[in-house]
Parts: C-alpha cells; sequence; structure tokens
C-alpha cells in the first residue's frame, strides 16, 4: 500500500484536520474522526491553524518518493509488512516539538505509520526519522508478544532498536537529541535505580510513561535513553545488526547489562 497522497486530502479537506480524519477512520477499528484526531494530536500533529499550511513541506511528491524507496529497501532487508504511509503537517505551536524534535514526530503501528512534519525538516532527517518509525512496526510483527502484554522493559527495547537502526544507517548525526543526554555511567544508574526494578510494569499503568518519558520526578526522556544504552551493549558484546534482534525476546537483550 505504501504512501497515500494526504497532499490531496489536506487540499480537499483546506488543512481541517477533522474533516481529514474522518479519512482515517478505515484505518482504525471503531474509532472516530474525533477520537483519531484527539490521539494523533496528542503524538505531534497539527490542529486546526492558519500557520498550519505555511509551515508544511513544500515539495510533498519529493518526499513521497523517497519514503516509498526507503519503504522497499527496508521492507526486504527487515522483513517487514507493506503497510499505509500517511504524511501529515506537525503541529507548529507545539514549542516541546520544535525545541527538541526540530517540528517532526512519528506514530507506528503495527499496520500503519504516520510522520508528522514541517517545512523545516531535511530529507534526511525524514529518512532518519522514517527508519525509527518502521523500525518499530517490523519489531511488532516480529516480536512475538501482543502490544497490549507490552512492558516497560519491552517499550524501552521498542526504541532502543529504533534508534540503533537509525545509528546503523545514518550514523550519529542523525541520532536523536535524547541520546546523547547522558553517558553511559549515568545510563546504567538509570538502569538499575529506575528501569530494572520497575520493568515489568504494564504498558497500562501510568507510571510506564512516566519512567519513559521522565514525567514527574524521573529524568528527562530516561526509558528511551535506558533502551539505547542497553541495546547499544547488546550490539557491542555480540557484535550483530539490528535485523538480527528484532524477533529477540526483551530479556534477552538486556541481560548483558544486568
Amino acid at each position: 500500500m505504501s504512501v497515500i497522497n494526504t497532499k490531496k486530502w489536506l487540499d480537499q479537506e483546506s488543512y481541517n484536520p477533522i474533516k481529514l480524519c474522518k479519512k482515517l477512520e478505515p484505518y482504525f477499528n471503531k474509532l472516530d474522526a474525533q477520537n483519531i484526531y484527539h490521539y494523533l494530536t496528542l503524538n505531534g500533529m497539527f490542529r486546526k491553524s492558519k500557520a498550519v499550511e505555511s509551515n508544511f513541506i513544500k515539495d510533498p511528491n519529493k518526499i513521497y518518493n523517497i519514503i516509498k524507496q526507503e519503504h522497499q529497501n527496508l521492507r526486504k532487508e527487515w522483513h517487514g509488512p507493506d503497510i499505509p504511509i500517511f504524511i501529515l503537517p506537525s503541529d507548529p505551536m507545539n514549542q516541546k516539538l520544535i525545541k527538541e524534535f526540530n517540528g517532526k514526530s512519528g506514530l507506528a503501528f503495527k499496520d500503519k505509520l504516520f510522520l508528522f512534519l514541517s517545512e523545516k525538516n531535511t530529507m534526511d532527517e525524514i529518512r532518519a526519522l522514517f527508519v525509527h518509525e518502521y523500525n518499530h512496526v517490523c519489531r511488532l510483527k516480529h516480536y512475538k508478544k501482543k502490544e497490549e502484554k507490552f512492558t516497560l522493559l519491552d517499550t524501552v527495547i521498542l526504541e532502543g532498536l529504533a534508534e540503533h537502526a537509525v545509528l546503523e544507517r545514518f550514523g550519529k548525526e542523525y541520532l536523536a537529541s535524547w541520546t546523547s543526554y547522558y553517558d553511559s555511567s549515568i545510563q546504567q544508574k538509570l538502569w538499575k535505580r529506575f528501569v530494572q526494578p520497575n520493568k515489568d510494569i504494564s504498558v497500562q499503568n501510568p507510571k510506564h510513561n512516566h519512567i519513559l518519558y521522565g514525567l514527574k520526578l524521573y529524568p528527562k526522556m530516561t526509558g528511551y535513553s535506558v533502551g539505547y544504552y542497553l541495546v547499544n551493549n547488546y550490539i557491542q558484546k555480540h557484535n550483530t545488526a539490528i535485523k538480527n534482534m528484532l524477533s529477540m525476546d526483551s530479556t534477552r537483550i538486556a541481560s548483558i547489562s544486568t
């Protein structure tokens, strides 16, 4: 299925996000446009604003073609699924998104993928974001555990694998900023103090997201940073590639660091 022509949708609906989300209803099981809108905006999609259209990418067809090619390459390399990919404007009013992620974000499901972009994003940035998100899709396909049964450890490994996929493909220049928040000694302390004692809590537990994102009293992006640390330790120990780890149990990956 690959890249959906969302620019046509945006033009048809005059960048009205609720009307656009109506077109997404067939891709979501039992969710209406309002609920889809709420969920996507929580993850960086645009809201109704005069600033949105001028903030969106100027040459969507070029980006569609690049993502189509990247999708084909990664499907072959990672034995990944053919999924619909939706490229939409990000929220130009979201200061955290602008400051920490240069105005871009992504959202992956086992059967679809979203990229939320702005005009300031370079082609290499967009490719790196797609690699991260499509790695999530492939992990969800190959890992024999239902997503609703995921634990905190599963989620941090999911994020660590995805960002190491970016490192493997593009090098350090295009890594997310959170990979360099802490050195390895601090990452080890975060693992021992915060993640390891809570590794089995479910995704439904509020503490899961508090640790993952570094909310409340937890250090910033704790879970993400620990996931990168755990995956890095495994790769260094076994000199392996990300494609060989997509189906690997999270506890096996983390065992190197315990």
